[in-house]
């Protein structure tokens, strides 16, 4: 899984809708607790986040296989997003296989920060 945040950290900024390796057109991703459903409407949420700069570093990864041949996967790791504060983050995922290729059907992503009321 660190090639895909390497990938992700490297080519963030050229997604487009057209990008197969991604998601399909019913993927679905709640970001930060906002939901974006689609391929359009995920390239656009992401290309559109402020910073110019990213670098992950994966700390644990755990992988299950579902009844239905997909996997589920839980991320927790460290980002640091141009020159702010490293920032820790939980992302979990299902990754589908569709014709011999794995899309990513299922995202969801949460920066860990505590709000203490």
């Amino acid at each position: 899984m660190t090639v895909g945040a390497d990938r992700w950290d490297r080519d963030w900024m050229n997604l487009n809708p057209h990008s197969s390796y991604l998601k399909i057109d019913s993927s679905c991703l709640t970001w930060e607790g906002e939901r974006f459903c689609g391929k359009e409407e995920i390239v656009k949420k992401l290309t559109s986040l402020p910073f110019t700069k990213i670098a992950h570093s994966i700390t644990a990864q755990d992988h299950q296989p579902t009844p239905d041949n997909c996997i589920v996967s839980m991320v927790i790791g460290q980002l640091k997003a141009d020159e702010d504060l490293i920032m820790g983050f939980h992302q979990s995922f299902l990754l589908r296989n569709i014709n011999d290729s794995w899309v990513c059907t299922n995202d969801m992503f949460r920066l860990a920060i505590h709000n203490f009321g």
